[in-house]
């Protein structure tokens, strides 16, 4: 966004002092950026954190230290490629090269969702964004065996059965990162299947913060860990409603529901990192930041919908559903931020 949106809220821990001016922005309406891509500061050798930002080799290995299964140290091989912004660092993806292992989203409903339509919104989401021409720029990311990502039609990204839980009080209002694992871990065991090549989403309700920043650092994260002797690669992703100013990009939305819609821009940023840098230690750049950090709140060229709201997709395409969804990067052409490949 131009004007008002420093390139620096280009992730999700922005300030909630900038922040204000996302609202204005959003009121007003997106434009495409002027530039897609601008690197501000200097820092080098940084490794992702999974949340937003990059952080310094020695800090993230000591962070490994302190919460296992947390992330994985950057490989110390070169780079494979630097020629498009953001490069290679031989860790795996998620389905390179094949379809007959498809990438499953699961959600993971938390809190209370009585009487939202965020189920129906979200799960439109996950049924279609698989083959879709925005999904289609991961497969401009590749593993060490020049193995693209997929995006073929019913075979890259499924929607399954979701879990639901502590939909009635008591229930913790407040929760850690290591909570959100515990979240994954119990759903794994009682509900879901432990599956390597899939994402997990832990979605909480309006009601309930994660404590490690959400609202004030990040709208959302991911990463993975070791569960049930099976690495799971999990996110956050929390209800906007309860930080508009910060996780919400408009004051009215497509589906006339801005906390799901808020979330399914965030879902969308997170299941792109997941599938292209599922162990925080595939592809990112020089300060950490991975593919969707890179086009964190742009959203290029959009269009009205009848309640005079802004969206740039419907998914599937020509449908009635549609979404406002930040831009990813295109790791072709030199690099850019697309809605589409």
């Amino acid at each position: 966004m131009e004007h008002t949106i420093s390139p620096l809220l280009r992730s999700r821990q922005f300030l909630f002092s900038l922040a204000v001016l996302l609202l204005c922005t959003s009121q007003q309406g997106f434009s495409a950026a002027t530039k897609d891509y601008i690197d501000l500061n200097n820092a080098k050798d940084s490794v992702p954190s999974g949340k937003g930002w990059g952080e310094p080799p020695d800090a993230k290995n000591q962070e490994l230290a302190n919460f296992p299964g947390k992330g994985a140290p950057a490989s110390k091989g070169p780079a494979r490629t630097k020629s498009n912004g953001i490069n290679y660092h031989g860790g795996p993806l998620l389905n390179s090269g094949t379809t007959a292992n498809p990438t499953t989203i699961y959600y993971i409903w938390y809190g209370n969702w009585s009487g939202n339509t965020a189920p129906t919104i979200l799960s439109s989401l996950a049924n279609s964004i698989g083959a879709s021409p925005y999904f289609n720029i991961n497969t401009t990311y590749y593993d060490g065996n020049g193995l693209h990502v997929p995006n073929s039609s019913g075979s890259l990204v499924l929607y399954s059965p979701q879990a639901v839980t502590a939909t009635t009080a008591p229930y913790s209002t407040s929760l850690s990162d290591t909570d959100i694992q515990n979240i994954v871990k119990s759903a794994i065991t009682t509900v879901l299947p432990a599956d390597s090549n899939a994402v997990y989403f832990v979605l909480t309700s309006a009601d309930v913060n994660e404590s490690s920043g959400f609202c004030t650092k990040y709208c959302g994260w991911h990463t993975h860990g070791s569960i049930n002797g099976t690495d799971i690669k999990y996110s956050f992703v929390g209800n906007p409603d309860r930080c508009p100013s910060a996780c919400e990009a408009q004051t009215t939305s497509p589906n006339n529901n801005t906390g799901a819609d808020g979330m399914a821009s965030i879902i969308a940023h997170e299941l792109e990192e997941a599938v292209t840098d599922p162990d925080l230690n595939a592809w990112y750049d020089t300060r950490g930041y991975e593919n969707a950090d890179k086009c964190a709140w742009t959203f290029g060229s959009t269009y009205k919908v009848a309640n005079g709201s802004l969206a740039n997709m419907a998914l599937p395409s020509g449908s009635t559903n549609n979404y406002l969804i930040q831009r990813n990067w295109v790791n072709a052409g030199g690099g850019y931020c697309s809605l589409s490949y």
